[in-house]
């Protein structure tokens, strides 16, 4: 039998390799044609630190045969696959190709899509996925949908074990839109990308709707009306930059705590602003956004939500360098009070930082939750207990302060010491009682004050008792539960040293399947 020598073998093997990178880089030629550019790779190339992403299976293709697909194996089958650094840690991602059979879903881009979320599930690192699909690929049938299952699975076995992030680049629709669901954050770019169960059409043909797909499932509805949308933007630019950006405030995985980032910002800093930054009268509003931005360090507040359930806000931000999330209620909105949406925006968040080792700090101002039919109808009650199974189930570090009003059942489920709050403070302006004045001596004194000569200086007396006794932190620190009421203005300092001498913090609990979570 007659042999090459092993230089002519080893040369024959380099030009096979360069032949499947060249027709790999004719396909995509081929494919982005319409666009002028690859674009799933350029937004992967946008995402990684530069000269750090390495494809995986870039030469797969489908095996089925159906309806004229033998003619369409392209390498690669309409999703590329891989890994690489962003801010120098490892992350794993795909990014769909809708320039490749629309990118729909088949066996083998299913197959590419699972096989990197087990990797990354190994690696225990973050997991970014781009979505860009018109749904799955009808030529290849069952397979298409079994692949969906695939993923769908593997998106709940990493929740709480990795981060995962999925961004709409375009369109995703029917049970594509699940694996979104199921992942960790959800971003949009407006007027681009949409996310449904079912089109346009199909809604007028079933319910006589005349609507349109931005209307129906648009960026602006699903962070603005249904929650489902983490994040919104006008451009994929700036949405990836603050992909980038929310990575760095989260570890690599739930074995993990986030990165310590170094900040020049002094963490002892008196901020002399908060003294007056309250308004005198308890119904006055005020913005808690500036709160939030003086007392973390400049410049870190990454806010979550933003434009869904205003009436409470969450996001990241940092305190001396470490990562902490954040839930204030917002009493330019609302008054702050507590209603469906909050709760379930709270809640989620919450078990968000459990999941990924990132303590907790609450700025409390609640007159209560939102009264009325719509909102007993919708089911407060399961919402708001879900709020408080949040707090309660959070094994991180939970500090909380009393900025103003604390009343009633709000109180309690907002990162009370009654539901495992660590360190509880409170400032002189803290309101901490069952209810506000002119509630309570409506009950209390409803009768001595109808039968008073002059109903008006008996109220008003009343009130003023009410509020010397109950409407401050006094007898709430006696009972223990406020460790401290502190000087607004060093508040800053307080924080940042009770969260160092909490990051230690070890709450072994009873091991079971699964708590029972409201719904």
């Amino acid at each position: 039998m007659f042999d090459l020598p092993s230089s002519e073998l080893r040369k024959k093997k380099i030009q096979s390799v360069d032949e499947i990178e060249a027709e790999k880089t004719k396909s995509n030629a081929t494919a982005g044609a319409d666009n002028q550019k690859n674009l799933a790779r350029w937004r992967l190339d946008l995402l990684f630190d530069e000269g750090t992403f390495d494809e995986i299976g870039a030469n797969v293709v489908g095996r089925a045969t159906d309806f004229g697909l033998e003619k369409k194996r392209i390498p690669g089958d309409g999703v590329i696959t891989g890994s690489g650094e962003v801010n120098g840690r490892i992350v794993f991602a795909y990014s769909q190709d809708r320039s490749v059979m629309g990118g729909s879903l088949g066996e083998a881009h299913a197959k590419k899509i699972a096989r990197i979320q087990d990797l990354a599930m190994q690696a225990k690192a973050p997991l970014v996925g781009i979505n860009d699909s018109g749904g799955a690929r009808i030529q290849e049938g069952i397979d298409s949908l079994g692949g969906y299952g695939e993923i769908f699975r593997r998106n709940v076995r990493m929740s709480g074990v990795c981060p995962q992030i999925s961004m709409i680049m375009g369109p995703c629709a029917g049970g594509a839109v699940y694996s979104p669901a199921l992942t960790d954050f959800v971003v949009m770019v407006r007027k681009q990308s949409y996310m449904f169960l079912t089109g346009p059409k199909v809604v007028k043909t079933v319910t006589f709707e005349d609507v349109d797909s931005e209307k129906l499932g648009g960026a602006d509805v699903h962070s603005r009306m249904t929650g489902i949308a983490h994040l919104a933007f006008n451009d994929e630019e700036k949405a990836i930059h603050d992909v980038r950006e929310l990575l760095s405030y989260l570890p690599q995985s739930y074995l993990d705590t986030p990165p310590f980032i170094l900040t020049a910002d002094p963490v002892n800093r008196d901020i002399e602003e908060l003294n007056s930054i309250i308004p005198e009268s308890s119904r006055q509003i005020y913005d808690v956004r500036k709160i939030i931005d003086v007392i973390f360090d400049k410049k870190s507040f990454f806010e979550i939500q933003k434009n869904w359930s205003k009436n409470i806000v969450v996001g990241f931000a940092r305190l001396g360098g470490y990562s902490v999330g954040v839930i204030a209620n917002q009493p330019a909105m609302m008054g702050g009070v507590l209603d469906c949406n909050a709760s379930r925006k709270a809640s989620r968040f919450i078990r968000t930082c459990n999941a990924f080792n990132v303590p907790i700090i609450s700025l409390v101002d609640v007159p209560g939750f939102l009264p009325g039919t719509g909102q007993e109808h919708n089911g407060v009650i399961a919402h708001g207990a879900k709020l408080m199974y949040a707090y309660c189930e959070a094994r991180v570090p939970k500090l909380a302060v009393i900025l103003r009003k604390a009343y009633g059942g709000a109180y309690i489920v907002m990162c009370s010491k009654h539901v495992g709050g660590d360190v509880n403070l409170a400032w002189p302006t803290a309101e901490v009682a069952v209810m506000g004045a002119a509630g309570a001596i409506e009950v209390l004194f409803r009768k001595e004050i109808a039968s008073a000569p002059d109903k008006n200086e008996v109220a008003t007396k009343k009130v003023e008792e009410y509020e010397t006794k109950f409407l401050n932190p006094q007898r709430a620190a006696e009972r223990g539960y406020v460790d401290a009421v502190i000087h607004p203005a060093e508040t800053r300092g307080k924080l940042h040293r009770f969260l160092k001498a909490h990051l230690g913090k070890s709450d072994e609990q009873i091991p079971k399947r699964n708590g029972n979570i409201p719904t």
